[in-house]
This record gives structure tokens, C-alpha cells and sequence, in this order.
């Protein structure tokens, strides 16, 4: 996901990211506003990843909800 589209849903993605990392409080969430290398840093922080392992479970999350939105725009069609 891009970092203006991100920012364009960040109020849908916040409410699944806080899902997806429980550790990361509503505080943190109004922090990162939508920029990918905020949320990237907390979830390295909190979770006690590397870079790269963090970037990768951005990267997946991410996958899958344009995944989920694709689906739910064919079948609201």
C-alpha cells in the first residue's frame, strides 16, 4: 500500500491495525496518522522486531486488506 492511499484510509485501517497489533494503544495510532514509517517503528518497538521483520508484517496486513477491499467492492457489484 502506497503512503497516500494509506493516509486516505487510515480511519478503516486504524480500527483493523489496532486488531492486528493489540499493543499498540490509541495514542500510538493517533501518533502514526497514517504514515507507513511511524506505524512500521512502533511495531518494531513494541514487539521487539527488526526492521525488516516489521516491514514484512506491514507488507502482509496490508496485502491482506487490499485483498478484503477488492473482494467486498466485487461482491457489493
Amino acid at each position: 500500500m502506497n503512503k497516500d492511499l494509506l493516509k486516505g484510509n487510515w480511519l478503516q485501517v486504524k480500527g483493523r491495525a489496532k486488531v492486528w497489533w493489540g499493543k499498540l494503544t490509541d495514542d500510538d495510532m493517533e501518533k502514526v496518522g497514517g504514515e507507513i514509517d511511524k506505524i512500521i517503528g512502533l511495531i518494531q518497538e513494541k514487539y521487539g522486531y527488526t526492521s525488516e521483520q516489521a516491514q514484512q508484517e506491514f507488507d502482509q496486513r496490508m496485502a491482506e486488506y487490499e485483498a478484503e477491499q477488492k473482494m467486498s467492492a466485487v461482491e457489493a457489484k
